[in-house]
């Protein structure tokens, strides 16, 4: 993405309460591929592992899916705020029943996304 006088143009980030710590204890090579992932995203474009998230309405809920040692990683960020990026919800997937998120972590999701669409409807970043 470029500015108007031609320079790359990157969207601010915001972290979710607790995001970084959380990917501060994953693998090394999880947290590289997450990090680039938002950082792709900042820029306007987006991952090989970044995907839609279903159960949002709408584009703008993102989610990237790493796995490391038979664990599966994922974090999630949305673009629906004009000119960042905020990141919702790192968390390693525990549940061993099937490919899909636990619905306790889509609600949180759901609730951080909420919060961030409030806030910026109030006019904070």
């Amino acid at each position: 993405m470029l500015s108007e006088n031609g320079e790359e143009k990157i969207k601010q980030l915001f972290w979710g309460t607790g995001c970084q710590k959380e990917l501060s204890q994953f693998p090394e090579d999880v947290r590289d591929v997450m990090l680039q992932a938002f950082l792709i995203a900042q820029k306007g474009g987006k991952h090989p592992d970044a995907k839609p998230m279903k159960g949002f309405k709408g584009s703008g809920v993102v989610e990237v899916v790493e796995s490391f040692e038979k664990n599966a990683y994922r974090a999630v960020y949305t673009t629906r705020i004009e000119e960042s990026i905020h990141v919702l919800h790192v968390f390693q997937k525990k549940s061993k029943s099937g490919i899909s998120t636990p619905k306790s972590e889509i609600d949180l999701i759901k609730k951080r996304l909420k919060a961030v669409e409030r806030q910026h409807a109030g006019g904070h970043s």
